[in-house]
């Protein structure tokens, strides 16, 4: 996997210089960032001497963190597969978490996006990711729970950076969130350019919103109010019935064209995507080839969408989740190489990957 390394590294390492390009404005967080690049270098060197022993480490990595949301959002994946909603008493404790996001630091592991539920929910949690100012925690909230409490923790800690889930304009959020979800977002856009925080937002993309959110309109007014990272995420049919609002593969090209085209329009906004050309890195990421998912009750999961598990880090390290049997057969196997409809190659393939879980029974 050695290209492969060298693809991700170079990945994290542009991700970062369009970070900083984005906030040269703002002290705090340009201060942050050049730091930050320093301690990636020795990250990236970590990673190369951890593969040259046959160890594959991947820069990025996501934790579920809360199971329980305020919201109830249509189509929501977590609620979908039970992960949502779930008796709190199985999840980590901040402690654990604080030891995984060590574990973390110390095998070269950049980024990790914590989702849940709704991660403001888990301060305890945020707060021990505060202490990790070698990785970056974009964190993924419904925008609704910005208290004081919430907006000094993001403010005094650059690490953390706040990334609010979108549908479009205010009725197509309110639309799948809920009635007057849009405004509480607003209202959270506008304290994040009032405290220059560095934030961005993540937006599902559906054959429905698709013109909507790649339009230069919808984007200006979200560079307008400070915005500095867009996040496309394709939809993943998580409800029957709902394959009408995956993209397909003429909606996907124009989504990246589009993507190319605001990148040159808005030069100090960072556009990424999930998943991304999967082509030029030799298939799905998921399984430990460039992330790996751990959900809110210590769970390792080839990716959120693909909630499967034979390893929990209850009782197991970081690398040796990185090592379990079900990622080891996804990446030898040709599953992740395999051709999808949807936002997700892994969730149109839950039947083989049950049974390979099966198999090791």
């Amino acid at each position: 996997m050695n290209e492969l390394t060298e693809y991700l590294n170079s990945a994290v390492e542009n991700i970062i210089h369009q970070a900083l390009k984005s906030c040269v404005q703002n002290p705090l967080e340009s201060a942050f960032i050049a730091k930050f690049i320093l301690s990636q270098s020795e990250a990236a060197k970590k990673r190369r001497k951890a593969e040259e022993s046959g160890r594959h480490i991947p820069p990025f990595l996501i934790a579920s963190i809360a199971s329980q949301c305020n919201l109830y959002c249509k189509g929501c994946y977590a609620r979908a597969n039970e992960a949502c909603g779930k008796d709190t008493h199985e999840e980590l404790t901040a402690e654990k978490w604080e030891q995984i996001f060590r574990e973390a630091s110390n095998l070269g592991i950049s980024f990790i996006l914590l989702a849940g539920g709704e991660p403001l929910m888990r301060m305890d949690i945020l707060q021990a990711a505060a202490l990790f100012q070698n990785i970056i925690f974009p964190v993924f909230t419904n925008g609704t729970l910005f208290d004081e409490k919430a907006l000094k923790l993001f403010y005094f800690k650059r690490n953390l950076i706040p990334i609010l889930s979108l549908e479009g304009n205010s009725v197509q959020t309110d639309a799948r969130r809920g009635e007057g979800v849009s405004a509480l977002l607003n209202r959270a856009i506008d304290q994040m350019k009032e405290n220059g925080i560095f934030y961005g937002v993540s937006i599902t993309v559906t054959s429905q919103n698709l013109q909507t959110v790649t339009s230069r309109e919808f984007l200006e007014s979200l560079h307008t109010k400070g915005c500095k990272l867009v996040l496309f995420v394709e939809y993943v049919p998580a409800q029957e019935s709902t394959e009408s609002l995956t993209l397909s593969e003429e909606e996907r090209e124009q989504l990246s064209a589009r993507q190319n085209e605001l990148k040159s329009t808005f030069e100090n906004m960072v556009f990424l995507s999930f998943p991304g050309d999967e082509k030029a890195v030799g298939g799905c990421l998921a399984a430990g080839r460039g992330f790996f998912h751990i959900n809110a009750a210590g769970g390792a999961e080839p990716c959120p969408f693909s909630p499967f598990s034979d390893t929990s880090l209850k009782d197991h390290s970081l690398l040796e989740a990185l090592r379990s049997p079900l990622f080891q057969k996804l990446q030898t196997g040709d599953i992740l190489q395999a051709e999808h409809k949807g936002g997700c190659t892994l969730f149109e393939q839950q039947d083989t990957v049950k049974n390979l879980l099966a198999s090791q029974a």
